[in-house]
């Protein structure tokens, strides 16, 4: 496990934005995993910026997400997909055959996430995954409980997620109570795994994880497995790291 902390959230972004375009520069067909919510869109930024000054080159890239609602269209401001495809995909040259993100109003969605699975395995599996971490521990929608054999699959969401995520919502009754996550198990097989997270609030939860026991009931805690960890920090959520 590397552990990098950086001055703040810019320099977090921007150090995860290099070492995406370091991965790609060194093989152009990357299979990169992709993370919602508000942590990675400064990378996502910085991803754009390199696109356009330096001319990095996504034509080759295939792209897996982590979740998605359930019961979201994809064209909900708050799905998943529009997310992407407004924070990132549209300012970027991927092309929309290559990529993938789970799709919440799926007839069978049991079907769907075996589907999924193949659909990882068929392009060599993923090559960069990027993760943050929920207040509970959670890494994509796997709460706490999840096993660490999880593959992708449905799945019902915390209370303490369904709060956080309340934010996003004109109220917290219309946000969804289900997800398609990719499970532990997948996200453990990724070659390497960049953790990201920023914010005082972050502290506690990332040191849980990566100090103390490797447990079910945290989720991220699993992550001090994986052969090729990196975690970027800003100071405040490392806090605890550095003390």
């Amino acid at each position: 496990m590397q552990i990098i902390i950086t001055k703040n959230y810019d320099e977090m972004s921007q150090k995860v934005a290099e070492i995406i375009k370091q991965s790609l520069l060194k093989k152009p067909n990357l299979v990169l995993g992709l993370a919602t919510g508000s942590t990675p869109l400064g990378t996502y930024q910085e991803i754009i910026k390199k696109h356009k000054k330096e001319k990095l080159d996504f034509s080759q890239v295939t792209t897996f997400n982590l979740d998605e609602y359930v019961n979201l269209s994809s064209d909900h401001p708050q799905s998943y997909n529009y997310y992407m495809q407004k924070n990132l995909f549209q300012q970027i040259n991927l092309q929309e055959k290559n990529i993938f993100i789970p799709d919440g109003k799926a007839q069978d969605l049991d079907k769907y996430c075996a589907w999924y699975e193949e659909k990882i395995q068929e392009k060599g599996g993923i090559d960069l995954q990027i993760v943050g971490i929920g207040r509970n521990g959670h890494i994509g929608f796997n709460e706490p409980g999840s096993k660490f054999s999880s593959q992708t699959r449905v799945i019902s969401l915390d209370r303490k997620t369904i709060e956080d995520n309340a934010r996003f919502f004109a109220d917290i009754s219309q946000v969804p109570r289900k997800a398609i996550t990719m499970g532990i198990a997948g996200i453990l097989q990724a070659k390497k795994i960049l953790l990201l997270a920023n914010g005082e609030h972050k502290a506690e939860i990332v040191f849980q994880a990566l100090k103390g026991r490797i447990s079910e009931d945290l989720p991220a805690s699993v992550l001090q497995k994986h052969p090729d960890l990196v975690v970027i920090l800003d100071q405040e959520a490392g806090k605890l790291i550095q003390n």
